[in-house]
């Protein structure tokens, strides 16, 4: 017998800790983890002697921009950076032109990954069409997804479609959202708290990133922890399994893991700006550049401790690319700008540059970017673990290797990336999807249309 692929001679992170051994696949799948020195004949034998063998990342949380706003990025551009940054799974959201919000608009998504995607996906359709909801489920998604907010003087990235922050409007889709069995990811947001808030910086004539980011970290974070209460409320009384995106208050946080000890079903996520991009200096450094949100040092130390301990279930990139040109008027006018930052290239050797600095373990990264999206959006199948029968999504890092990310390197179609001139001490070197590899050698192998659509 001869199996498809050997990957030889690495550390294999696996559900039962770290082991010496080789990986075999065939069709795709894992069919062994075994001994360095077993005679077995493999049509292609990688040598990875030296290296760590993790996981592909399952990036629940990303920003394709297609259809609608190609300019920004589109689905091939995106998962060209997602192999390179060792995601083997994306899932995309809904606020598009048009926004994915029933059958139709679906169907249409769906078909464009199927032709255009590099890595396997899903997408996290608005569930805003209450006939819609139950007919999307059977269509194969994992996830519906909602922001609780409404644009203060801008149509995106927050169009209309998408939102719902009436609390009984929330309450009527957890309920519908329940009978699917699927889970509901929220941008927690209180729109009457922000109303009154961002009225009173922009009443003084307040309209520079500093004072953008002091709105949306007003008195301690108050918009998002009011919203995180109700959602966590709303959840425990609908039996509506939820998700909570963008973690960034102590508050929050503490309020989380009191809602897991309560039994109440709510997983939440971290994205890469928090961690990473988030301070005051970054803030006045990057400007528009650097927004998405500030996190207080007190925030940002509750969110190092969660996903140390496992409050924090997962990290989503957020990817969040918009133009140059989209960004350069928030200098002046940041209600204005398109906030977000692209980040699905970076933020898996970002976390095991973590590692080496001695703030994560490598299998608390692990946990966060394979183990734990796999078990809450099921996958567990095929996906999030090496283990014999899951799918062959294999990243080969080097975990000692001193390099700089910069604006040359990028993929996005916006050319640009906040962590420019960063330098970090871990590196991925091979991406596998399903045991094809889509990235080695500094080049994307793979081609568009490679991916399928990941299911439980």
């Amino acid at each position: 017998m001869t199996i498809d692929l050997r990957v030889s001679g690495g550390t294999v992170v696996t559900p039962a800790g770290s082991v010496a051994a080789d990986v075999l696949v065939e069709g795709g799948k894992i069919v062994g983890l075994v001994d360095r020195n077993l005679a077995i004949d493999a049509a292609r034998t990688v040598d990875v002697t030296g290296r760590m063998v993790l996981p592909g990342m399952i990036d629940v949380h990303v920003h394709t921009r297609e259809p609608g706003f190609e300019h920004k990025e589109d689905i091939e551009t995106t998962t060209r950076q997602a192999a390179v940054g060792g995601v083997t799974t994306v899932f995309g959201m809904p606020n598009l032109k048009p926004p994915t919000t029933n059958v139709e608009t679906l169907t249409d998504v769906f078909d464009r990954y199927s032709r255009k995607s590099i890595v396997d996906y899903n997408h996290n359709p608005a569930p805003t069409v209450d006939a819609d909801i139950q007919p999307m489920a059977d269509m194969g998604i994992q996830a519906y997804k909602i922001y609780m907010v409404v644009d203060t003087g801008r149509t995106y990235p927050h169009p209309a479609g998408t939102g719902m922050h009436d609390h009984g409007g929330l309450m009527k889709m957890m309920d519908q959202i329940a009978k699917t069995g699927k889970r509901f990811i929220i941008h927690p947001h209180d729109q009457a708290l922000m109303d009154y808030i961002e009225g009173e910086f922009l009443a003084r004539g307040e309209n520079t990133p500093q004072a953008y980011a002091s709105a949306y970290a007003a008195r301690s974070g108050v918009i998002w922890d009011t919203a995180i209460d109700v959602v966590l409320r709303l959840s425990e009384a609908s039996g509506c399994p939820i998700h909570i995106a963008h973690m960034q208050t102590k508050r929050s946080i503490d309020a989380v893991r009191r809602a897991k000890a309560a039994g109440i079903d709510v997983t939440c996520e971290v994205n890469h700006w928090a961690p990473f991009l988030s301070t005051w200096k970054d803030v006045e450094r990057l400007g528009p550049y650097a927004l998405s949100y500030w996190v207080p040092d007190e925030g940002r130390a509750a969110i190092w401790e969660g996903m140390a301990d496992g409050t924090i279930d997962i990290c989503s990139s957020d990817h969040a690319p918009h133009t140059r040109e989209e960004k350069e008027i928030g200098w002046t006018e940041m209600w204005s700008c398109h906030t977000g930052t692209p980040g699905i290239q970076y933020y898996y050797p970002l976390l095991l540059d973590a590692v080496n600095q001695g703030q994560l373990t490598l299998d608390q990264v692990v946990s966060l970017v394979a183990t734990r999206p796999a078990e809450a959006f099921n996958l567990t199948r095929t996906k999030g673990a090496i283990r014999v029968g899951a799918d062959a999504d294999l990243v080969v890092a080097n975990m000692s290797s001193l390099w700089t990310i910069t604006n040359d390197g990028v993929l996005s179609r916006c050319g640009w990336t906040p962590y420019d001139g960063r330098q970090i001490s871990a590196d991925i070197e091979r991406t596998f999807v399903r045991g094809e590899e889509v990235f080695a050698d500094g080049q994307v192998l793979g081609k568009p249309g490679f991916g399928k659509l990941a299911t439980g």
